[in-house]
């Protein structure tokens, strides 16, 4: 299923397919290791959901769900989620 990354539940796993986001964003993104087909999990959110923490290639970042409504993943409910491997 492919949804947004702000629909990613907590401790959940997906793969960035998209980033449709502006080029000085993107860039900053990219150098985040949001690249497609890289795995990034959700960690936690804000007290008032924004931001939020994820995990990407073992660095914890936080995203502003403005930003996040424009990055698409591909999402499988049915996988199930071990430990983090901070490695």
């Amino acid at each position: 299923m492919n949804i947004t990354l702000d629909k990613l539940p907590v401790n959940k796993t997906g793969k960035i397919i998209n980033l449709n986001v502006n080029n000085n964003l993107k860039r900053r993104l990219l150098d985040l290791g949001l690249i497609n087909g890289a795995s990034i999990k959700k960690l936690y959110k804000s007290p008032l959901n924004d931001p939020c923490s994820y995990l990407i290639k073992g660095s914890v970042i936080a995203l502003r769900n403005n930003d996040t409504k424009k990055i698409h993943i591909a999402y499988d409910k049915t996988k199930k989620e071990g430990n983090i491997n901070w490695d």
